[in-house]
């Protein structure tokens, strides 16, 4: 048999997930072999740890439930940065991934499903519905986009209340099972970061919301029944410190919280199905990140921030190399454009950008003022040379015209009030800067690029090797690498559990410095 003693022959053998991984000791040196040492032979065995491959992160009902290869999930980033070549990439390799629908025109959306379908038929993809409170139409046009193409799962996410077409998409799909009960052909995957949305996830959806649809001709009367036996969501993400909007809760904290409420409405509604699967969200930008997260528990793990930095994210390559550049601390919280008014914020790239001040200076003067008229004369010259670039009164216009067409009564509430008027130029300036920061305009200044620390990390890992270059990052390569390294490191953590030390030219999962195969995903 073969033992290795170097730093480099006890890698490969610690690396090599398919085979188990004897640890021995033969005299005064150790060693790693994959094979068992003869009983009664020179070499003493210390410890053992058998095949540990990726595909057994998580849990095993998420794998079959969405028909992939591993617990894992490319969250939805808005705009379409979650976009098609994002989704098939990884769906062609095994995972799951959700198209960025947030934030797009429903016929926007339609292509996507449309060229989806046709790319990569009979696998597995989700897509984003957020919660429009203020557009409840644009709401339901998407749900019955998701119900025309027969989309079989949706990530919701902002949801603060259950909506009545979130619960139309959830029930519309409900059939008898075959043993009995009831099967959700819909599958549901909600974003949360607070325990009293998440129970509204956890349980079966509201007897008057599902009446009211049936009433209106849009479930049967069969799923009606059967809309009480199911719980909203298949699968509940926990959301900690991320990208975007977020509460910015440690996941240490967040997600043993989650899986107690969870733990306790299923005992408490006693239904036969198994209980819904709760994954981690926000920080996932490492194999260590990844495994500290499942051995938390989740069932998945979801990224976001190390995916809009790889060649197949709808971005522009200015932000790809902001986001290749990022460190462990160049984030910010800034004002939400969706909720301004109440002070909602999103975690942004704070490195290359001005936009995190300029932002917080529009909510002070919002705060401040009572309107346009009364903003003080250099604040308004200041604004108008350096944040909007033109005169406030043309951009009132240029939002007025989208308005007309799009939400007349919204204009008809800033013609009767200053402040709101006053809110919505200046939410034209947050909304357009996360498109200036797709499409590549030449303002990057003024980028508002969504990320999180999980950026920084996965940078300070990637360095010196192939996926620091962000012309060489392709999505798949990074949720491979993410997995295989969270495997490994798991195999380092039984080991050590098992009294072995594992040497530090050992102890971390290393990337190739070129292209090279990873493990093949089955």
């Amino acid at each position: 048999m073969t033992v290795r003693y170097d730093p480099d022959g006890v890698y490969a053998v610690l690396a090599d997930l398919d085979a188990p991984c004897y640890i021995v000791r033969n005299g005064d040196r150790i060693g790693a072999t994959p094979e068992p040492p003869a009983a009664g032979g020179p070499l003493a065995p210390l410890a053992v740890a058998g095949p540990m491959p990726s595909t057994q992160l998580g849990d095993s009902g998420f794998r079959r439930r969405h028909g992939v290869s591993h617990a894992y999930l490319a969250g939805s980033m808005a705009a379409g940065i979650a976009s098609e070549e994002l989704v098939a990439a990884l769906a062609r390799a095994g995972f799951l991934a959700s198209f960025g629908a947030a934030g797009l025109p429903p016929e926007r959306v339609e292509r996507a499903l449309t060229r989806l379908a046709r790319e990569i038929p009979g696998l597995p993809y989700a897509a984003n519905l957020i919660h429009t409170p203020h557009a409840p139409r644009l709401e339901r046009a998407v749900v019955d986009l998701f119900l025309s193409h027969r989309l079989r799962c949706v990530e919701a996410s902002a949801f603060v209340q259950l909506t009545p077409d979130l619960v139309r998409y959830r029930v519309a799909g409900l059939r008898p099972g075959p043993g009995g009960g009831a099967y959700a052909e819909n599958r549901l995957i909600a974003k949360v970061s607070r325990a009293e949305v998440a129970e509204l996830f956890l349980r079966p959806a509201p007897e008057p919301m599902v009446r009211a649809l049936f009433d209106r001709g849009e479930i049967t009367a069969e799923q009606v029944t059967l809309a009480r036996m199911v719980p909203m969501a298949d699968d509940l993400t926990v959301e900690a410190d991320s990208a975007g909007h977020t509460d910015r809760r440690p996941l240490i904290t967040a997600l043993p919280t989650m899986l107690r409420l969870r733990d306790r409405v299923a005992r408490e509604l006693g239904h036969e199905a198994p209980p819904v699967r709760v994954g981690a969200a926000g920080g996932i930008g490492t194999p260590e990140a990844a495994l500290a997260a499942f051995s938390l528990g989740a069932a998945y793990v979801v990224t976001g921030s190390v995916n809009q930095a790889c060649l197949e994210a709808g971005t522009s390559p200015a932000v790809k190399a902001l986001l290749a550049a990022a460190g462990p601390a160049d984030y910010a919280m800034a004002p939400a454009a969706d909720m301004f008014e109440v002070g909602a914020e999103v975690q942004v790239l704070r490195s290359g950008s001005l936009f995190a001040g300029r932002a917080r200076r529009l909510h002070e003067l919002y705060r401040a003022h009572a309107g346009l008229d009364e903003l003080p004369a250099a604040d308004r010259r200041r604004l108008e040379a350096k944040v909007f670039q033109r005169p406030l009164s043309e951009v009132w216009r240029e939002t007025a015209d989208y308005l007309t067409e799009h939400h007349p009564e919204q204009l008809l509430r800033a013609e009767l009030d200053a402040r709101h008027r006053m809110a919505l130029v200046f939410r034209w300036y947050l909304g357009q800067s996360s498109r200036w920061a797709v499409t590549g305009a030449e303002r990057t200044g003024d980028y508002q690029v969504w990320c999180g620390p999980a950026m920084g990390a996965f940078n300070d890992w990637a360095a010196g090797s192939v996926l620091a270059d962000p012309g060489r990052r392709h999505v798949a390569d990074v949720a491979r690498h993410l997995t295989h390294g969270a495997a490994f490191h798991r195999r380092l953590a039984h080991l050590r559990f098992s009294g072995v030390r594992i040497p530090a030219a050992c102890a971390t999962y290393r990337l190739p410095s070129a292209p090279s195969a990873v493990p093949a995903t089955p």
